[in-house]
């Protein structure tokens, strides 16, 4: 099942241009694949696709290059560095202020990064938030975000 999916993602993003895990959501089930976004995530994270400038000038999912595997880490962080403007800390949340629409791409490059007590993200248009196992562990992301700037 998993790979049928994954199988289905790439041929949806090498298709067309996927901005958000919503759009690819709706995507995989006009093709008959229901997937939540917990689930989604992971496999963006598993088969390490990133956001890339498209033609268009917008951000569209596309599968790493071997080239760029190596990497992969820095270019992650390098898109969730450019897209952030503000951060703060909420007990176990850690809320991300991004640029107009690269919410979606900030919690993507987080979830690529394999965070230690990061549960899950949520992402809206300019607003992410980052469900930490605890405040302690919050704690230590906003100290890492903080050291990035």
């Amino acid at each position: 099942m998993k790979l049928g999916r994954q199988s289905v993602i790439m041929e949806i993003i090498n298709e067309r241009d996927i901005e958000t895990q919503n759009q690819l959501m709706e995507a995989l089930a006009e093709r008959g694949v229901k997937s939540t976004q917990a689930t989604l995530s992971r496999d963006i994270r598993d088969m390490r696709l990133v956001k890339e400038l498209g033609p268009k000038g917008n951000y569209r999912y596309v599968a790493a290059s071997k080239q760029d595997t190596p990497d992969l880490d820095a270019r992650l962080k390098k898109i969730f560095k450019e897209s952030l403007v503000s951060y703060d800390v909420a007990q176990n949340f850690v809320v991300l202020k991004t640029l107009p629409g690269l919410a979606n791409g900030a919690c993507s490059a987080l979830d690529g990064m394999e965070i230690e007590g990061l549960v899950g993200t949520l992402a809206g248009d300019d607003t992410a938030f980052l469900a930490m196992k605890d405040n302690a562990s919050a704690m230590n992301l906003y100290k890492e975000i903080e050291e990035l700037f």
